[in-house]
């Protein structure tokens, strides 16, 4: 793994001992949902809720998940456009309808984010994946789907890249563009993830057991009071973005605070985000994102972990959303894992 990023196990927990005893979550009355993970022989169903991609496009996800031994069930919004959408909100609706129902679809993979899920998320019906609850991948705005899921059904899903993410020679591609991708297979797979990340200096220490939730921040925001807005009480929360101004990231940061986000997490995972410049020096905020986060949660005893390798970036690695986790940030150490 990317040594900037990511520290081997065992010497480098020796640490870890020292850690205080974590608090036990206090999850909501509903039991988690885990869907059945997947197997050789499962298919998957690609479809374009948000943004538009052409079949091209996916064709290099398709080889790859195939290899795993998966097949592939391509969605009717592959290749449709409708200005920047995958097709119309009726089509796009219709297509995830089609996928969330089928009983011979195991998982569905959002082909790309960009905007568009929160337009059809309430014309959606979920009766017949509750009885048979599947898989979900993707991240940036199918935040609107994480954050649905886990409200309303409990439901986990995996948070992870999505098609246009895969690269188009696996051959020549480089090893944390791989490790991402993999990663995704061994969510879908069942096997128990663990990051060893090296820490960065304004880290707060602690240990912390709870639900994982979380993804893009601007799109949590928008969801704050929709029948979409999550639940953050005894969980661990991760938050990621792209392309925001820092007083903006302040400004969201001060709504998770304000609406009481923070006030009772078990842990807080900063993931990447691209801060975009300010266009007038004169104008520059003054605050460091680190500063930013830690002025919001500095009453509150619980662990914050900087860089987390999630997010619009080349190490975003596939997270269980809706999955008990365990979060040790130590001075010399942070590791999060499956519970």
């Amino acid at each position: 793994m990317n040594r900037k990023h990511f520290i081997s196990s065992g010497a480098a927990f020796l640490g870890a001992s020292i850690l205080p005893k974590p608090a036990l979550a206090t999850d909501d009355p509903k039991t988690p949902i885990i869907p059945p993970y997947l197997k050789s022989g499962d298919t998957i169903g690609i479809t374009s809720p948000a943004g538009y991609i052409t079949l091209p496009d996916i064709q290099p996800a398709m080889q790859q998940m195939g290899e795993w031994g998966l097949k592939i069930q391509i969605g009717e919004t592959i290749g449709k456009r409708d200005f920047t959408f995958g097709g119309t909100d009726e089509e796009r609706a219709r297509d995830f309808q089609k996928l969330l129902d089928d009983p011979s679809v195991n998982a569905i993979m959002c082909a790309r984010g960009g905007y568009g899920f929160v337009r059809i998320i309430d014309k959606l019906n979920f009766k017949k994946f509750l009885a048979r609850p599947k898989w979900i991948i993707g991240f940036s705005d199918i935040t609107v789907l994480h954050s649905h899921l886990i409200k309303n059904f409990a439901v986990a899903s995996v948070h992870s890249k999505m098609c246009n993410s895969f690269p188009e020679d696996w051959t020549i591609a480089d090893p944390i563009q791989k490790e991402t991708i993999l990663s995704i297979r061994d969510a879908l797979m069942g096997n128990k993830m663990e990051y060893s990340v090296i820490p960065n200096a304004s880290n707060k220490p602690g240990l912390g057991l709870g639900i994982l939730t979380g993804g893009n921040l601007k799109t949590l925001e928008t969801l704050s009071g929709s029948a979409s807005d999550i639940n953050t009480d005894g969980k661990i929360l991760f938050v990621e973005d792209t392309g925001e101004y820092l007083y903006s990231i302040d400004r969201m940061f001060w709504t998770l605070k304000r609406t009481g986000k923070l006030s009772h997490l078990k842990g807080l995972i900063v993931g990447g985000f691209k801060v975009k410049p300010s266009e007038d020096p004169a104008e520059e905020f003054g605050k460091k994102l680190e500063e930013i986060v830690l002025e919001k949660v500095s009453e509150y005893n619980y662990p914050v972990c900087f860089d987390f390798p999630v997010g619009h970036q080349k190490n975003n690695f596939a997270l269980k959303c809706g999955v008990k986790h365990k979060l040790e940030v130590g001075e010399g150490v942070v590791r999060f894992s499956e519970a």
